[in-house]
């Protein structure tokens, strides 16, 4: 498995963020195979967050922090996503995912919102 990351990551990292910001927490954890936390965990982690969350920008994408599980089938990535807020640009608060390829099928699992 090669240790670089797929495209695929960033525009399933931006899907989800994208939901998280519009406040469809139901559609992400509905999306997810697994989902460690509940759309009411996910409101109340952005409520008690205090802050506006706002689309990264681009750039952002282009160095995720993606690290490829070792020895895994199917190839699986630990995924963590810095967040954006209006009030402070990059923000303290940090999505994590699992994400696995499946052939042409991708797995994703919400590992946690939280602040880093």
């Amino acid at each position: 498995m090669s240790s670089e990351p797929p495209e695929q990551l960033e525009q399933i990292v931006r899907s989800v963020v994208n939901c998280l910001v519009i406040g469809k927490y139901a559609d992400i954890v509905h999306s997810c195979s697994v989902s460690r936390l509940t759309a009411d965990d996910l409101f109340e982690v952005v409520r008690d967050y205090g802050r506006t969350l706002i689309e990264p920008p681009p750039e952002a994408y282009q160095d995720l922090d993606a690290i490829a599980v070792r020895s895994s089938i199917p190839p699986t990535w630990s995924v963590c996503a810095p967040l954006w807020s209006r009030e402070e640009g990059r923000s303290d608060l940090t999505l994590e995912l699992t994400i696995a390829r499946d052939g042409d099928r991708w797995d994703i699992e919400l590992d946690g919102l939280h602040v880093l």
